[in-house]
């Protein structure tokens, strides 16, 4: 059974029967996810879809914490590592590479954003995940403006999509609609919104616009667990 819990911004725990996979936390600077107890989040693997403050904030207290596996492209790889943790509990890759874990396959995928890590330096391309785990595939854009490389994806058969909807820094409510079009999923989780005024979003509008569209869109709660 496949579970995601819903920590924020776009940090989300992904439980592949037991195997916990963390993506992009930011728990502890979100005014919206107090409740959260950082120290009981151990999952086996941490993703990095980028390298911005909001995406990577407590990675080292987590994989402090757990002793997870933290993978990034390659640059951003580099700055985990200057955040003390061991090589061999760092994996790189770059666009296009799959990695192999005992849970499934991760692909590599592209993103339309910027990055930097939080010391200043180049972070290498944003990207996005799609993960092959049990016969689902989940793909997992990362922060992305609308772009067409994502029609390259309609042909995965993707069971579900984790799309940016706040706008100002990545896609809006629209341009996610797009998306989910352009990859051909029709069951989309909304990350990236309401955590800062400029990403705050009207939740009834954008479900009611994904709903005319035929496209499920799901808003978990700060916390939530949701079966995928």
């Amino acid at each position: 059974m496949i579970k995601a819990t819903y920590y924020g911004q776009s940090c989300v725990e992904f439980d592949f029967d037991g195997t916990k996979v963390l993506l992009d936390p930011f728990i502890t600077y979100n005014p919206l996810a107090k409740a959260i107890d950082v120290h009981s989040i151990k999952p086996d693997f941490i993703f990095l879809s980028h390298g911005h403050q909001d995406h990577v904030a407590d990675m080292a207290t987590i994989q402090k914490n757990s002793g997870a596996t933290v993978l990034a492209i390659v640059e951003t790889a580099a700055w985990v590592r200057r955040q003390g943790v061991a090589d061999d509990k760092v994996v790189e890759f770059n666009l296009g590479g799959t990695v192999q874990l005992p849970f499934g396959s991760v692909k590599m995928v592209y993103a339309a954003h910027t990055n930097s890590t939080p010391d200043g330096q180049y972070g290498g391309f944003p990207v996005g995940f799609v993960f092959d785990v049990q016969g689902k595939k989940i793909y997992f854009a990362g922060d992305t403006a609308l772009t067409m490389e994502m029609k390259l994806l309609a042909d995965l058969n993707l069971d579900w999509a984790f799309l940016p909807i706040g706008g100002h820094y990545t896609m809006d409510v629209d341009d996610a609609v797009k998306a989910a079009t352009f990859i051909n999923c029709a069951s989309v989780v909304g990350v990236h919104y309401d955590s800062f005024p400029p990403i705050t979003i009207n939740k009834q509008q954008a479900l009611d616009k994904f709903q005319n569209e035929d496209i499920s869109l799901l808003l978990p709660q700060i916390g939530e667990t949701i079966d995928l």
